[in-house]
């Protein structure tokens, strides 16, 4: 079933919801001009009811809560009885199945009264108990999107303190390590085959994001690649301020050099795809990347001692 158009969907709502009114009022007057079939006005009640929790319980993306299709069942309710006493034939139509099992007049109606006497009273209190009944199911998992790193982690036989530990190629035109180099040139083309060597650095990290990152992390970043939604939880949207901006360099750099099956025990259930690039990249070119990542969404990674 399509989804909605985007910045549409009260009005789509609004259309599908009066088509399928007319495909309705249209079948029954088929059925009952054209064919000599006549459906009751109560089923007809019935079938529109049905019609209404099946619609806004599967056609609508991400599902409403239970409260909120509560509130709509009750309108369309509301909405069946103002149709149904719109006119004095259809309200005595659609009483007389109800007034003929309350007076059980026939061995049929008093039979259907008494399995409703037996079995309303049992679904009410069988929904009850389900509802207040205590779960024996498991505790939901805490996860810890960006757990504590390590003081210092090895990559390629080299140990790189966290909070010491510098990029190497985020250099300024001096050839020294800048943390302002990004912001200088966050505009220029790395195309540009006389850019700095950090412009250089950043079209090299790029090459290897579009070879093994943007099947998860998407073409802009923002975790919607070809293969994203194949795990859950989906890969990190490096556009959203709560990723990138909000980490240090080297912080990144354990985390894709040591990917999901790196994580610590506060890490727990390891909810990540990611595989341990260390294995597939050199130290440069995860330094590279992860130069390009920044360079693309234009956050400047966080630093030690600076707001």
């Amino acid at each position: 079933m399509p989804g909605f158009i985007d910045g549409m969907m009260p009005i789509q709502l609004l259309a599908e919801l009066l088509l399928i009114i007319a495909i309705f009022i249209l079948g029954a007057m088929i059925l009952d001009k054209k064919m000599g079939i006549h459906i009751p006005m109560l089923l007809q009640a019935v079938f529109v009811f049905i019609a209404g929790w099946w619609y806004y319980k599967y056609r609508i993306d991400p599902p409403l809560p239970f409260s909120v299709r509560a509130i709509y069942q009750v309108m369309i309710s509301v909405g069946i009885f103002m149709w149904v006493s719109s006119a004095e034939k259809g309200w005595i139509e659609f009483k007389r199945p109800i007034i003929a099992v309350l007076d059980a007049k026939t061995p049929l109606t008093w039979w259907v009264r008494a399995v409703l006497l037996v079995v309303l009273p049992l679904s009410a209190s069988g929904m009850t108990y389900i509802n207040l009944a205590p779960s024996l199911s498991e505790p939901i998992e805490l996860r810890t999107v960006h757990p504590a790193p390590p003081a210092a982690v090895k990559v390629h036989g080299k140990k790189f303190p966290l909070q010491t530990s510098e990029s190497p190629f985020r250099i300024d035109e001096n050839g020294e390590y800048s943390d302002h180099v990004q912001d200088a040139h966050v505009m220029d083309n790395p195309f540009d085959p006389d850019g700095i060597d950090y412009m250089q650095n950043v079209k090299e990290g790029g090459e290897i994001f579009f070879q093994n990152c943007h099947f998860c992390h998407g073409d802009n970043l923002n975790g919607r690649g070809l293969y994203a939604f194949a795990f859950n939880p989906i890969p990190a949207n490096f556009t959203d301020p709560g990723t990138l901006a909000q980490l240090q360099e080297t912080f990144v750099f354990w985390r894709v050099a040591k990917g999901g099956p790196g994580l610590p025990r506060e890490g727990f259930p390891w909810a990540s795809a990611m595989p341990p690039w260390e294995q597939h990249l050199t130290t440069e070119e995860i330094w590279k990347v992860i130069l390009f990542e920044y360079w693309h969404t234009k956050y400047p990674p966080r630093t030690w001692g600076e707001e």
